[in-house]
């Protein structure tokens, strides 16, 4: 059998607001879809890919915009990086959410004029409630992603990454398997909800009001409700190799050495 798999985008979804109930209106938006194709019903295997601003806007995330700086602030475990330009300070930090983004991941891009959006709380949280919230509405097991917008730091651009996930399997780890040619592999995990994540924003998009996706064909990857959520995919510790800018790693060293110089001086003055 030829591989394959198809997206789309669920349309018809009004404007979230706090409080909306997301699996009655992502159900109703499947349902009315399928009176006119009946293809478009949801299926067992089938994965629901949701940017992270439905679910933000549904959990009352905003903030004012005139608050975003303290909203940062507020959602930054560690700044990673920063730079300054002339419209202010640019910073890669760490999140509450185990996230290293720009800025907290706190946009004002599609939400009202004067408004900023927070992450949701807890993504893994958020997507095992919509997926069984689904599953029991549709009466099929389905999986959930849940996504937002990431630049990455050797590449232009942005791309989409899952920062939430129920009932998927993450990744799809072939070490100790071989490659085509017969060769061990030592090191490949393919991160399934991020490749999962990026294809789907090919329907979504950033500008067409389309904020979820179906993706079939990847059933192979569905599992129970208990199954890890994304957080499980950070790096932390002495696995995180890029842990500080180049500026940043400067500037603690510095300051490291400064510290060691001061303490032998006091202990020569001792």
């Amino acid at each position: 059998m030829t591989p394959r798999f198809s997206v789309w985008g669920i349309t018809g979804l009004p404007e979230i607001a706090p409080g909306d109930d997301l699996v009655t209106l992502i159900a109703d938006a499947v349902a009315a879809q399928t009176a006119t194709d009946p293809g478009l019903a949801l299926e067992a295997g089938d994965i629901l890919v949701v940017t992270s601003k439905i679910i933000s806007k549904s959990e009352g995330m905003q903030v004012p915009a005139a608050d975003r700086e303290k909203a940062i602030a507020a959602d930054t475990v560690r700044v990673v990086a920063e730079r300054v330009h002339p419209g202010g300070t640019f910073r890669i930090v760490e999140t509450r959410q185990g996230l290293v983004m720009a800025a907290a991941g706190i946009d004002m891009s599609n939400v009202p004029e004067g408004v900023a959006l927070r992450l949701p709380a807890d993504p893994d949280a958020s997507a095992r409630a919509l997926c069984a919230g689904l599953r029991t509405r549709l009466g099929v097991d389905i999986g959930i992603v849940i996504t937002d917008t990431i630049g990455r730091a050797w590449r232009v651009g942005q791309t989409d990454m899952a920062i939430g996930a129920a009932g998927v399997q993450l990744t799809d780890d072939l070490r100790g398997a071989n490659d085509a040619n017969g060769r061990p592999l030592h090191v490949t995990q393919a991160v399934v909800v991020d490749e999962i994540a990026g294809a789907a924003d090919l329907v979504k998009g950033k500008t067409t009001g389309i904020p979820v996706a179906v993706v079939r064909g990847l059933g192979r990857f569905v599992r129970d409700l208990d199954a890890p959520g994304a957080r499980t995919l950070t790096r932390t510790g002495d696995d995180d190799m890029f842990r500080f800018g180049s500026a940043e790693a400067y500037r603690l060293g510095y300051e490291a050495a400064m510290a060691e110089i001061k303490s032998k001086n006091k202990q020569r003055q001792d």
